[in-house]
């Protein structure tokens, strides 16, 4: 297979970003340049600067497409990193959409630039990624040439997050969280549920991988609902060391308040926990309520508290469902299956652009 480069616009630091590029090196064999923006986007100066740099962002691609003479460039999201993607003057293109739509805060003054950015890349993209049902719902939504979308997630690596079935420990919760520690995921919600479980005499431990500008509140908060000694929050931890932990844990639980493809819930599925999660379209991809695993309605601690003890209750219903969710990934996110789909596609374009010429 010839050896082909291409140009990655987006943020190289996210999981997400390296599982993709990682996986077209690995199964394509391509040669990764990458481009991102260096402002961050945390307080409305820091906006200002961001604007000011992505403004002046297109002279900087095309003078690295001139130097690198990549084959392809691909973008993460389909507005800011997609848009500069589109007018890169570089086929092919593929963009992913990263959420539900990328049109992300519902409120942003700036949304409807967003939109106009986001309709342009997908007008002029060759390729849209939607890692799953939910991107695709969004793309029909607003009359994307559906034969331009590939419906597919990443997938996860199946030799590294390995299925472990626990034995049922009916005296104690062993449940882990994996967001990151933002507004968004809701993790006070689970510490509420889990206050409410100890009132209820149940034993518990609950395990909170990752860091966030929610650290100290969560930490505080514990204290204040009187369930430290029974929450260790464990910080950013190294991914060779999470597989271990989930396969510890019997549950994974995860509130957010909004979700596209959860790599975190796969993880979780390939190694044998039972995945409590919220009742929103990104979840309701994978989880039916009662089935493999249970949907709780947005901010509701009361409900998730029921659920946990109604699961931990009826332990043969779990160690059917996580059986279940082991078989779901092995066909529906392996990541050595989907990443070469994905890679051999890449191929079969640039072949088709270079044949136009």
């Amino acid at each position: 297979m010839q050896k082909r480069k291409i140009l990655f616009l987006g943020e190289t630091y996210r999981a997400d970003a390296l599982t993709w590029m990682n996986g077209l090196k690995e199964f394509g064999g391509f040669e990764i340049t990458t481009w991102e923006l260096q402002s961050s986007s945390n307080t409305k100066m820091q906006r200002v600067f961001r604007f000011i740099e992505f403004y002046t962002a297109l002279f900087k691609i095309r003078k690295l497409i001139k130097r690198e003479k990549p084959d392809m460039v691909i973008a993460e999201r389909t507005t800011s990193y997609g848009f500069l993607a589109a007018i890169s003057n570089i086929h092919p293109v593929a963009i992913a959409q990263q959420g539900k739509t990328d049109l992300w805060p519902e409120n942003s003054i700036s949304l409807p630039l967003k939109k106009f950015l986001q309709n342009y890349a997908f007008q002029h993209a060759d390729l849209i990624h939607a890692w799953g049902p939910i991107m695709a719902s969004h793309m029909q939504r607003v009359n994307v040439d559906m034969k331009k979308v590939l419906v597919l997630p990443k997938g996860i690596d199946l030799e590294k997050f390995q299925f472990k079935s626990l034995s049922q420990n009916n005296q104690k919760i062993t449940a882990v969280v994996t967001r990151s520690l933002l507004p968004e995921y809701r993790h006070e919600v689970i510490l509420q549920a889990f206050a409410k479980i100890k009132q209820k005499n149940i034993d518990f431990s609950l395990l909170i991988v990752g860091n966030g500008t929610q650290k100290s509140r969560l930490e505080t908060l514990a204290s204040t609902l009187d369930i430290s000694n029974k929450v260790t929050f464990l910080g950013r931890i190294d991914n060779t060391a999470l597989p271990s932990i989930l396969q510890k844990s019997a549950f994974y639980i995860s509130m957010p308040t909004t979700e596209g493809v959860s790599a975190s819930l796969f993880e979780a599925m390939a190694c044998g926990c039972y995945p409590i999660v919220t009742d929103i379209e990104g979840n309701q991809s994978w989880i039916q309520h009662r089935k493999n695993g249970q949907l709780i309605p947005v901010d509701d601690a009361d409900f998730l508290a029921k659920e946990v003890l109604w699961a931990f209750d009826n332990p043969n219903h779990r160690t059917k469902a996580v059986i279940q969710n082991r078989k779901f990934v092995e066909e529906k996110a392996n990541y050595s299956i989907n990443m070469k789909v994905i890679a051999n596609r890449y191929h079969e374009l640039i072949t088709e652009f270079e044949q136009k010429k």
